[in-house]
């Protein structure tokens, strides 16, 4: 007898949320996946899921778990999930949402890079039941005979015809071979891990899609694919990535956060409750028909959506304290309860402490963040960035909203 749950219980489950930009693409795949999943359930086998993720900064982000949700749905209905760090594929460099060249990371950047990638996905994935691969362990080995073979299986035009690609050719951009390579290879983790479906973004339609070919190429059945919306990020527009400084990482402390999610434009609510709370569709519906309404203020459900992600990824008391810190500094401008010292033996300029303290990377920074007006000593704005600090009169120094520190005599 099947352990699994009825077919069409899991089906619902798992292609809720799923975008593929055409619904003929989309029945293909659903009626695939119910296939494999009935196979499943008569021949008592787990489906083997995967998706990849490439460590090209050392933290992951919101965005990285959208996908990572889907897969922990994969997980709960008791199917076999593998997290895939492309620990050779990031030497690449992905260009699917980039209109223009990335740059190359080296082999150590890679390494520090997914030696943390683990550990914070546990905080969506159960670590007893996910099983941890790097694609390196097979895209190093191939042989540039094996590399021509793989890319015999597509055409030049197949490429170009993508919209990144066409942009830049459209602007008289480059575009480096070495970028072609890298569909070729996510398609070979696909044939290399014999998986039966694959999960990425909206914007990886072209590389599951390059998988299935090859998987076919080998003479293994293709594997279905679900493609999932984008995380836009903070700035409500671009794809959330710490490239761009718009990303929100699942690391932060709490309160850091929730501040974040409070400061996305109002646009943005719908796409950060479809991809990134446990809310039922039933429970987003009800919501943002209250705010169409006028019966919920934009504001309280952000408040709503902050506190929610927050619960999710620090637990219920931590996203309590970092909504009292929220209301507290940025509603009623009061100083956080919480606030670290930094010692200082003498007075000190003001650059120097902020970059000692590492609330600024540099003297330049400072100076950016002082002409801008994000600085203040004991609630007033500072127009002098090397203004003496005095550790006698243990000033409290803010930087924008969300950093606070306390100098004190060493």
């Amino acid at each position: 007898m099947s352990s699994f749950r009825p077919v069409d219980e899991q089906l619902a489950i798992l292609m809720r949320g799923a975008d593929f930009g055409d619904e003929q693409t989309r029945a293909t795949m659903e009626a695939e996946l119910r296939e494999r999943l009935a196979e499943s359930a008569r021949t008592n086998r787990p489906l083997r899921v995967y998706c990849g993720f490439d460590p090209t900064a050392s933290d992951l982000h919101l965005g990285h778990t959208v996908p990572m949700r889907k897969l922990a749905q994969f997980q709960e209905l008791g199917h076999e999930v593998i997290f895939l760090i492309g620990s050779f594929t990031a030497l690449i460099g992905d260009p699917s949402d980039k209109t223009s060249a990335r740059r190359k990371l080296t082999e150590a950047e890679v390494r520090e890079y997914a030696r943390t990638f683990t550990d914070q996905a546990w905080k969506v994935l159960d670590p007893q039941r996910t099983l941890v691969m790097y694609n390196g362990d097979w895209l190093a080995k191939l042989t540039f005979k094996d590399i021509i073979e793989l890319a015999s299986n597509f055409t030049v035009q197949q490429f170009l015809v993508r919209e990144n690609f066409a942009q830049r050719l459209e602007r008289g951009d480059p575009i480096w071979l070495h970028e072609f390579f890298y569909a070729l290879m996510q398609g070979y983790d696909a044939v290399a891990t014999r998986t039966d479906v694959q999960i990425g973004g909206t914007d990886q339609l072209f590389n599951l899609l390059a998988g299935r070919k090859l998987m076919e190429a080998f003479g293994l059945r293709p594997q279905t694919i679900l493609t999932l919306p984008i995380l836009v990020g903070t700035d409500g527009v671009l794809r959330m990535s710490k490239t761009t400084g718009n990303h929100i990482g699942i690391n932060e402390p709490p309160e850091v956060m929730f501040g974040k999610i409070m400061s996305i434009p109002d646009s943005a609510m719908r796409n950060y409750a479809d991809l990134v709370t446990r809310w039922t569709p039933d429970d987003i519906a009800r919501r943002f028909a209250l705010l169409e309404a006028g019966q919920l203020h934009p504001r309280d459900l952000k408040m709503q959506l902050a506190a929610e992600i927050v619960e999710a990824f620090h637990g219920p008391q931590a996203a309590a304290a970092a909504e009292e810190h929220f209301r507290t500094v940025f509603q009623q401008r009061e100083l956080p309860p919480a606030i670290p010292d930094f010692p200082l033996a003498v007075p000190t300029p003001l650059a120097d402490v902020l970059t000692d303290a590492g609330l600024a990377s540099s003297k330049s920074e400072v100076r950016r963040l002082v002409q801008q007006g994000g600085v203040r000593v004991d609630g007033e704005r500072v127009s002098d960035f090397n203004l003496p600090v005095d550790p006698a009169q243990r000033p409290i120094i803010q930087i924008g909203r969300r950093k606070f520190i306390r100098i004190v005599p060493a």
